[in-house]
């Protein structure tokens, strides 16, 4: 594991999902939305993802913002929810996101250890500062890059290049995370090398390429780069 310490010169991580618990939205509103809010999380997390892609594949790009609004209206809509207060709630809930309980320790041990440490996300800028303050790791971060500064989603290639670009850094030289397997794969086609945050046991995808590592929390990570976590 020395090897791969030695080999890396930065740890770039995707937001959603690998930082930020993307349900934690919905659960802070669970007594409002009843007993099918783990659906309608799953639902509005499963359409937010689909308009990122299609919207890359149609060339009519919008901010994530404006996407995960769409998603949630497409949402409440399957459900039949009619409840205005409760979708603002729930959007401005969603700038504020709880991190993973191993976030802040994860980042600091790669600190400590003079790595550099960057976001790479589909998220808009104001939506990420809002994330990174609200979790306390913005001190953590060396850089929070948003798709918005070449206007596609991932896993579109100019997305990956925006890190090596901005870093200064080649692709080889970055480690990247990410709970998503499709943005493995594109990471991993690109020239990363890659981590899958497999928080949830999930199935590996049939795409061109697959994670050189994986792990269930980013705890492991650390492992992973022979770095100890302060306690």
């Amino acid at each position: 594991m020395t090897a791969l310490y030695q080999a890396v010169e930065a740890c770039v991580f995707d937001a959603y999902g690998t930082l930020f618990d993307v349900h934690s939205s919905v659960a802070r509103h669970r007594e409002r939305i009843g007993e099918r809010a783990r659906q309608v999380s799953v639902t509005w997390r499963q359409k937010q993802l689909e308009y990122t892609w299609l919207r890359s594949l149609m060339a009519r790009h919008a901010d994530f913002h404006a996407v995960t609004r769409d998603a949630l209206d497409y949402t409440f809509e399957v459900f039949g929810i009619q409840d205005d207060r409760l979708q603002a709630d729930l959007l401005a809930a969603y700038r504020a996101l709880d991190c993973y309980a191993e976030v802040k320790g994860t980042l600091q041990a790669l600190k400590d250890r003079g790595l550099t440490t960057a976001i790479l996300s589909n998220g808009s800028p104001s939506m990420l500062g809002s994330a990174v303050e609200a979790g306390g790791i913005a001190r953590l971060l060396d850089e929070v890059l948003s798709v918005e500064a070449v206007g596609i989603y991932k896993p579109a290639p100019a997305v990956y290049q925006l890190a090596v670009d901005r870093l200064g850094i080649s692709a080889a030289k970055i480690l990247f995370m990410s709970s998503n397997a499709w943005d493995i794969a594109g990471a991993a086609v690109f020239g990363y090398r890659t981590v899958w945050v497999n928080r949830f046991g999930q199935t590996a995808e049939r795409l061109p390429a697959r994670a050189e590592f994986e792990v269930r929390t980013l705890e492991e990570l650390t492992g992973l780069l022979d770095i100890r976590m302060s306690r």
